[in-house]
C-alpha cells in the first residue's frame, strides 16, 4: 500500500514538473532577477552591483511617484466601471436573451472579430476618429451641434479611457458570459414563479451567481490597464503617465535599477489589489 502511495506520489509530481520548470524559468526566475537589480545603484554611465535602498527611497520620497500611481488607479477603475457595464449587458444579453446555442456562438464570435487585429492597430485608429479634424469632430460640426472643433477628444485622459475600454472590453465579456451560461434555468423560474420582477431576479438570484466571472473579468482588465504604458502614450500625446510610462522611461534612459524598483512596486501593488478582490469571491470554484 505505502509503495503504491510512492509511485503515485511520483507520478503526480512528474506529470505537475515540467509546468513547474517552465513557470520557474520564466516567471520566477525573471522576477527574482529584476528584485535583485532594484537594489542594484546607477550613475549616468554606468550600473553598480550593490545592496542599496536608494531607488526605493527615491521612488517613495517623490511626488511624482504618487500622483502617477494616483493615475494608474484612476484609469483602471474608470476602465473596470465602463467595460464592467458594457460586459454584464452584453453577456447577460447573449446569455438570457438569446435562445438558440448556435446564435449564442454567432453572436459571441461576432464580439471577438475586432479582437483578431493587433491593439495597437485598433488603438491608432482612434486618432483620425478623434482628432481636431477627425471624423467626429467634422460630424458634429456638420450637424450643427458644435461651432468648432472640440479639443479635448484626443489627446486627453477621455481619449485614453476610451481606448482602454475599447481593448479591454472583450476581457470583461467572456468571463461574466461564461458564468452567466452555467446558471441553472431554472432558478430563475422558480424566483419567478415567487413573485420576483425582473429587477429582483436580476439583483438577487443572477449578480449573485455571475461574481466569479465578474471577479475573473475585473482582474484581468484591472492588471492590464495598470501594466499598460503604451496606450497612455498614444492616446494622451504624452501628456499623462501611469506606473508603466514611469517604468519605460526608465528604461529608456538605461536607468535599469529605477525601473526595476518600480516595477517590483507595480507587482505589489498588483498583488495586493488582486488578494483583495479574492477576499470577495472563491474563484476557484469558476476554474
Amino acid at each position: 500500500m505505502m509503495k503504491l502511495r510512492a509511485n503515485n506520489a511520483l507520478t503526480g509530481w512528474l506529470m505537475v514538473s515540467p509546468l513547474a520548470l517552465v513557470l520557474l524559468a520564466f516567471l520566477v526566475a525573471p522576477i527574482v532577477m529584476i528584485s535583485i537589480v532594484s537594489f542594484w545603484r546607477a550613475t549616468e554611465f554606468s550600473i553598480i552591483p550593490d545592496f542599496v535602498w536608494e531607488n526605493y527611497e527615491f521612488l517613495f520620497g517623490s511626488s511624482v511617484t504618487y500622483r502617477v500611481f494616483f493615475n494608474t488607479f484612476k484609469y483602471a477603475l474608470i476602465t473596470w466601471a465602463f467595460t464592467f457595464a458594457i460586459g454584464f449587458t452584453v453577456a447577460y444579453y447573449l446569455a438570457f436573451h438569446i435562445r438558440s446555442m448556435t446564435w449564442q456562438v454567432a453572436l459571441f464570435l461576432l464580439c471577438t472579430i475586432p479582437f483578431w487585429t493587433s491593439n495597437i492597430i485598433r488603438m491608432i485608429s482612434w486618432i483620425p476618429f478623434l482628432g481636431r479634424n477627425g471624423i467626429a469632430n467634422s460630424a458634429l460640426m456638420s450637424w450643427g451641434v458644435i461651432d468648432e472643433p472640440v479639443e479635448w477628444l484626443l489627446f486627453s485622459d477621455f481619449a485614453v479611457i476610451l481606448a482602454f475600454v475599447h481593448l479591454y472590453t472583450l476581457f470583461m465579456v467572456v468571463p461574466i458570459f461564461n458564468t452567466m451560461m452555467r446558471i441553472d434555468k431554472s432558478l430563475i423560474e422558480a424566483a419567478r414563479d415567487g413573485g420576483a420582477n425582473g429587477a429582483q431576479i436580476l439583483w438577487n438570484v443572477i449578480l449573485p451567481l455571475t461574481k466569479p466571472g465578474i471577479m475573473i473579468g475585473t482582474i484581468f482588465v484591472t492588471t492590464l490597464v495598470m501594466g499598460d504604458f503604451i496606450t497612455v502614450r498614444f492616446m494622451s500625446g504624452s501628456q499623462s503617465a501611469n506606473v508603466g510610462r514611469l517604468i519605460s522611461n526608465d528604461i529608456a534612459l538605461l536607468q535599469y535599477p529605477s525601473a526595476s524598483a518600480t516595477a517590483i512596486v507595480l507587482l505589489l501593488t498588483v498583488l495586493i489589489v488582486i488578494g483583495i478582490l479574492l477576499r470577495f469571491v472563491d474563484i476557484r470554484k469558476e476554474l
